[in-house]
């Protein structure tokens, strides 16, 4: 395992980071306790010394799976969390006032709530779990990242970028008061690059890669006759001929990468620690087949000029949130 700075900090965090949402067992279906602390576990034994978790994963299952894992834990690990919007809206929108969304004394709540659920004494990264720019000059969440800082609950404050628009957070790096930005980034979609990226390369910003698979598109598994279970996120995610076009866009993919000797996921795992500005790369990885495979990923190096080339002509505008 290979490690990277969190932007400008002094943290060390590994290449490979652990997803922890779909252990939070609301929205992904199939997994069992036990089997998500046998793969945060083996993650941890392989080098992972960076989970991103949220409050509003499981409502606080997640960060009680995540606490339990990390007292055991052979190595320090960084805890990354996220306050939810107390609408409970995702995305946010511009028109919605922070008032309904991040007001400063349930920032602090929250984070308290999520200090409680991971049993630890301060969090590494904490992150609004929603952001639009409109808000960038008020003064509520600055004022609690600022508090958090100063009573040593949080150590770095960040934002997690909406869905598919990453220059809605240009603002918000360019006041300094941001140590990292979470933000989808995968071969499918490789917008981050055009303004985000440099923006944070410029300003030291670190960059957590997320849905470096496409929710599962990118990992091959996906066919057109793919079930999922009533209530698993990806039922929706998928769902219509959505399957169907990720096929087709998967199988062009495994044209153009014929011959390399790494799989699906772990190129694509890969292709985003291809750009330096990326601290980490954040997989879903709730299996212990899913941890090792994800982990070979790093340490092999980016991925050579000529297969990025090629990968650029694989970018897929859509939105498969909305």
């Amino acid at each position: 395992m290979r490690y990277r700075k969190l932007g400008k900090t002094e943290v060390e965090i590994s290449e490979i980071g652990y997803g922890a949402w779909g252990i939070g067992g609301e929205q992904w279906r199939g997994n069992k306790d036990e089997e998500s602390l046998r793969a945060l576990r083996r993650a941890f034994e392989l080098g992972v010394n960076f989970v991103d978790t949220a409050l509003a994963y499981g409502d606080g299952h997640s960060e009680e799976l995540v606490g339990r894992a990390v007292k055991s834990a052979p190595r320090r690990v960084f805890v990354a969390t996220k306050v939810p919007p107390k609408n409970r809206i995702w995305p946010a929108t511009p028109s919605t006032p922070i008032c309904d969304v991040f007001p400063y004394d349930y920032i602090v709540e929250s984070t308290n709530q999520s200090l409680q659920n991971l049993s630890i004494e301060q969090v590494c990264l904490q992150q609004l779990h929603v952001w639009t720019d409109a808000w960038v000059e008020r003064d509520e969440w600055q004022r609690a990242a600022e508090e958090l800082k100063r009573s040593g609950k949080i150590r770095y404050f960040g934002i997690s970028v909406s869905e598919h628009d990453p220059d809605s957070a240009l603002l918000a790096v360019k006041t300094g008061k941001i140590d990292a930005v979470q933000v989808i980034y995968n071969i499918f979609d490789q917008t981050p690059e055009a303004s985000l990226f440099p923006l944070c390369q410029d300003r030291k910003v670190g960059v957590l890669a997320r849905v470096p698979l496409d929710e599962g598109g990118l990992t091959g598994a996906i066919t057109e006759n793919t079930k999922f279970e009533p209530g698993d996120f990806r039922d929706f995610y998928f769902r219509g001929d959505r399957k169907r076009q990720v096929v087709e866009r998967v199988q062009a993919l495994k044209k153009d990468l014929a011959g390399m000797p790494d799989t699906l996921p772990q190129i694509a795992l890969r292709f985003c620690l291809s750009h330096p500005v990326v601290s980490t790369v954040i997989p879903g990885m709730r299996r212990l087949a899913t941890v090792e495979s994800s982990c070979r990923a790093s340490g092999v190096g980016p991925l050579d000029a000529n297969t990025l080339a090629m990968l650029k002509q694989h970018t897929w505008d859509r939105n498969f949130y909305e």
